[in-house]
């Protein structure tokens, strides 16, 4: 399985930015329910963070600091993942990286993607 994440980019303070995220390759039949996903984000000098996780059943989580601005999303049926980030900031700054991850025994338990950079600057 391999994730592939797209639409980061340059913008400034206040705007707006969606990141996807695509799985592909050995995917199977119900790889949406057997797998959370989420996404984290690295700043220079950081370590990685939890930005936000959506679960096999819908339910979702947020770090503080992006609470009431960024909404995770993704769509079963294609095997994607977004994160619709508004009012940002230049401390959002960072690499962000989508995730997938499981607890069932006999499966990978973690997949990561290469990072999309996300700059918030004026």
């Amino acid at each position: 399985v391999q994730l592939e994440e797209s639409g980061g980019g340059l913008v400034q303070p206040g705007g707006s930015l969606r990141l996807s995220c695509v799985a592909s390759g050995n995917i199977f039949t119900n790889f949406h329910r057997v797998y959370d996903m989420g996404w984290y984000r690295q700043a220079p000098g950081k370590q990685r963070e939890l930005v936000a996780v959506i679960r096999r059943g819908g339910s979702t989580n947020y770090a503080d600091s992006v609470k009431d601005r960024f909404t995770i999303s993704r769509d079963n049926a294609e095997n994607t993942m977004s994160l619709q980030m508004n009012g940002l900031k230049p401390e959002d700054t960072a690499v962000y990286y989508c995730n997938a991850f499981t607890t069932i025994p006999g499966l990978p338990s973690d997949y990561w993607g290469q990072g999309t950079q996300v700059t918030v600057s004026s």
